[in-house]
């Protein structure tokens, strides 16, 4: 794990907007990044620089009395960005970019639902929106500021794109990230059918996902087998990150070592740069390494390790096309191609709130029938016989969704029927 606050203002802002480039959040001439430092000195990106290939030297310093230090002329932006500083003195940082989703949002001007899953208005809180104005102005800087004076973190700007705050970069980034990830599964939603938000109600039980207390042990040794699971679960966290499968804050891989213990990722560590010594391991279901805490899920991986023996890996993921048929009354058959098939079987969609109020009666679904499962404005949750037959289960499941939304747009599916099924079945031996 990297550790981001010791990291100067100048790498920080490298760092993230060479993340936010490569993911396609920005181009190479848009978007800009700030910080304000504890001198009150603004850190900020260049202007007419490449931000697909930025370096620390490029970093423009602003001084409070105006002074300009750096090779290149600021970003045009900066404006806003200090009049958002002097607006709100909790802020430490600043950014802006134009991503795909969130621009469709901006140019109908409306603001992306945050009550499709629990976690988007805890990260984003409620959603703004600043008035239009000429790009680099102080009439929209005033406006932006106007936004942020009602409390929000998160702003949408009319036919520009959206702005976050953060109290430093990296928590402005996760806030930045999940509401383009939000923007772009109303999107896919509005694709499928009937979009279900939470109620109030729904938000508040998802409070009660809290893993169960568990005692603190110092393990004595790690065997070979241990440490290869802990670089393939790394290996794999970061190919689902960069795949989009995970966010930054979202994402849960484990793996069962024995009868009696499991690797599980760990609560609150960036998917982007997970090491094997984040991970946690788990003993008997109450026994966790000393100084991590693991996933609030792990009272539900462990039940499915007890129940069905035939799992050895488990993860939960929230992509994008995927959760699009969480979050509507559409339905994800899998009868799609013969892969898709053969590696998903049946994906049952099962409530809002079933997988941490009654984990162990939710375990029981994960027959060999039924590797994946759908829970409503949540989750899916994907098992497997090896950590990499999980992974492709993932990413089939995520492909196959997309192909689904796609084929909308085409015409009427026409599915496997069920005598190409029972065939498929057949040929491949399917339990």
């Amino acid at each position: 794990m990297i550790k981001f606050n010791l990291l100067h203002p100048a790498d920080q802002i490298v760092m993230l907007m060479e993340r936010i480039y490569r993911y396609g959040m920005t181009t190479t001439s848009g978007g800009n990044l700030s910080v304000l430092d504890e001198n009150g000195d603004i850190w900020i990106t260049p202007s007419g620089i490449d931000k697909g290939n930025l370096k620390r030297i490029d970093i423009m310093q602003i001084k409070p009395d105006g002074t300009v230090i750096g090779p290149h002329k600021p970003s045009v932006e900066l404006p806003f960005h200090a009049h958002v500083y002097k607006t709100r003195p909790d802020a430490k940082a600043v950014i802006h970019a134009h991503p795909p989703a969130s621009v469709a949002f901006s140019i109908v001007r409306q603001i992306p639902n945050v009550h499709l899953v629990p976690n988007i208005n805890k990260i984003c809180g409620e959603v703004g929106m600043a008035e239009y104005d000429v790009p680099g102005s102080e009439a929209l800087g005033e406006k932006i500021s106007v936004a942020f004076t009602k409390g929000y973190d998160t702003v949408m700007m009319e036919n520009h794109g959206v702005i976050v705050i953060g109290a430093n970069l990296f928590n402005a980034f996760m806030k930045f990230e999940t509401i383009d990830m939000c923007a772009k599964l109303e999107i896919r939603a509005k694709n499928i059918g009937i979009i279900k938000p939470l109620s109030k109600k729904h938000i508040d039980i998802s409070l009660q996902k809290k893993g169960e207390p568990l005692q603190e042990f110092v393990p004595s040794s790690y065997s070979s087998e241990e440490r290869a699971v802990r670089r393939e679960m790394c290996e794999l966290i970061h190919r689902s990150y960069d795949q989009q499968l995970f966010t930054s804050t979202q994402g849960t891989f484990s793996v069962k070592l024995d009868d009696n213990s499991f690797v599980i990722t760990p609560y609150g560590v960036d998917r982007k740069y997970i090491a094997v010594e984040d991970l946690v391991r788990i003993e008997n279901g109450k026994y966790t390494e000393a100084g991590k805490i693991p996933s609030r899920s792990v009272t539900l991986h462990q039940h499915i390790y007890n129940i069905q023996p035939h799992v050895k890996s488990i993860i939960i993921s929230h992509p994008p096309n995927m959760m699009a048929f969480a979050v509507t009354d559409g339905i994800f058959d899998a009868h799609t191609i013969p892969e898709s098939y053969i590696a998903l079987r049946n994906v049952p969609k099962m409530p809002y709130g079933s997988s941490f109020l009654q984990p162990a009666m939710f375990a029981k679904i994960f027959d060999k029938k039924t590797p994946v499962v759908l829970v409503e404005n949540d989750c899916v949750i994907v098992t497997g016989s090896t950590l990499l037959q999980a992974f492709d289960r993932l990413e089939v499941a995520e492909y196959s969704a997309k192909a689904l939304i796609d084929a909308r747009v085409l015409g009427e599916m026409v599915k496997i029927n069920e005598d190409q099924t029972r065939q498929i079945e057949r040929i491949f031996k399917l339990d």
